[in-house]
């Protein structure tokens, strides 16, 4: 179904370690609004979408969001690499530290793991997309706030870059809605 190049979407610079802003970075990793909720989400309701290029879309966008987990865990490995336990226990990753080492768990910035509850599916293909639309502006304001958490040139630069992605996927995700409800006005499918 995928061709998958070795190569991440976006290049991630980081120019110091920085264990504070990957815990940070966490919350696009396993948070409520952040990628891998993005991708599971839409990669399920591509099923229940009623026209084929609704279908494409939440395909394309579901996989383009699993890249921006390889980014965004990119990130917060290039920020903690080489930390002693001391180190990240100062920065509140002790917990982390205890169950996972340096392994990347998904989990949102206060270390809660990733779960299913996150995500929405309810086969009503205009109250999907208002969802995803939603999602696409909270994840948008998660990054700008981690944008003003960082001096690091290197990580505004690529947090800059996901930013402007969510931007896009609202967009394309409005279109969906329109030609979506059009396509159910026209077969009258309620």
């Amino acid at each position: 179904m995928w061709l998958y190049e070795r190569k991440l979407q976006y290049p991630v610079r980081v120019y110091s370690r920085d264990l504070r802003m990957a815990k940070y970075l966490s919350t696009q990793y396993g948070g409520p609004d952040g990628e891998l909720s993005a991708a599971i989400r839409y990669l399920n309701q591509r099923y229940t979408m009623p026209c084929p290029r609704a279908k494409g879309l939440l395909t394309d966008i579901g996989t383009e969001e699993l890249a921006h987990v390889e980014i965004i865990c990119t990130m917060i490995y290039k920020l903690v690499k080489g930390a002693s336990p001391e180190e990240l226990e100062r920065a509140g990753l002790g917990p982390h530290y205890a169950q996972h080492d340096g392994a990347l768990f998904p989990s949102d910035a206060s270390g809660f793991p990733w779960t299913a509850a996150y995500i929405q599916a309810h086969a009503d293909p205009v109250a999907d997309l208002v969802e995803d639309m939603a999602a696409e502006q909270k994840a948008r304001a998660t990054y700008e706030h981690l944008i003003r958490l960082t001096d690091d040139p290197g990580i505004k630069d690529t947090l800059k870059f996901l930013r402007e992605r969510e931007v896009v996927h609202f967009q394309r995700f409005g279109e969906a809605l329109d030609h979506v409800q059009s396509y159910m006005n026209s077969r009258k499918v309620f």
